[in-house]
């Protein structure tokens, strides 16, 4: 019932509006309320210090509690010690704080926070708490939506810890730093709705950066990609991460993403 009333708002409005379900970061709205996604996150990125890439492993569940507050849990799993091994796990929280709707276009920011606990070995200066660091992220997301294109921008604070038991933090590494990132969607297929259970077609470029607030040492990646949403419930994407440029050290800075994303609608019914 709720992707048909979708399907029908879709059609009264006369236009197609984009998906707003970035690869690598979150927009400012929120998963449906009562409703549950399953994400299996998936990388493969190049080692710059070895031969091989980096396997990371990273299944999420969210839930919405209702259309202004998510919930997420996450675990992290990698090979970096040869064999698949399960380092840690983040929750995850977003608070939509403002909306304004019109036909065709609406405007959202959102307040969110994460902490994650990690028992990997310290490998880079770059500060990553979703997969490689015990630590707390927070910050603000603002999403426009025109028409079939959508448009996301945020900034946080992350804060790095040791990685217990075994990995304190270095002491000549900033454990602090400040992330911004800029993300551009936009629908490509269907032109025109004629049923909810069409496949939709989206492509993107994010731009993700981060600066260590200590000594200003910063990258900026980009990543190019495109998704694709099956039955308005099923979701698949494959992207590509590449360094633009950077002053710190990283281990594994330019490689793919493979999701595998479901929704299940109104778990109260």
């Amino acid at each position: 019932m709720r992707k048909i009333i979708l399907f029908l708002i879709a059609i009264s409005s006369q236009n197609i509006t984009s998906q707003e379900l970035f690869v690598v970061t979150d927009p400012a709205s929120n998963v449906p309320a009562n409703s549950l996604a399953v994400n299996v996150m998936q990388s493969f990125f190049k080692e710059e210090m070895k031969s091989g890439y980096n396997y990371h492993f990273m299944p999420e569940v969210t839930y919405g509690l209702n259309k202004n507050i998510m919930f997420r849990a996450s675990a992290f799993i990698s090979n970096r010690s040869n064999q698949l091994v399960t380092e840690g796990g983040s929750f995850y929280t977003k608070y939509r704080f403002y909306s304004s709707d019109d036909l065709n276009s609406h405007f959202r920011m959102a307040a969110f926070g994460r902490y994650s606990f990690n028992n990997a070995d310290i490998h880079q200066e770059q500060i990553e708490i979703l997969g490689h660091n015990t630590g707390f992220e927070g910050g603000f997301v603002a999403t426009k939506l025109i028409k079939k294109l959508a448009i996301s921008s945020s900034v946080s604070f992350e804060k790095a810890f040791d990685n217990k038991p075994d990995y304190p933090f270095p002491d000549n590494m900033g454990d602090n730093a400040t992330n911004y990132t800029l993300s551009f969607g936009k629908l490509m297929y269907p032109k025109k709705y004629t049923s909810y259970k069409q496949t939709n077609i989206n492509v993107m470029v994010e731009f993700v950066g981060q600066t260590i607030n200590e000594n200003g040492k910063s990258y900026i990646d980009v990543v190019p990609a495109i998704q694709f949403i099956f039955n308005s419930q099923a979701r698949l994407d494959l992207a590509y991460r590449q360094e633009l440029l950077s002053s710190m050290v990283r281990s594994a800075p330019n490689g793919f993403y493979f999701n595998l994303y479901y929704t299940f609608f109104d778990l109260t019914k």
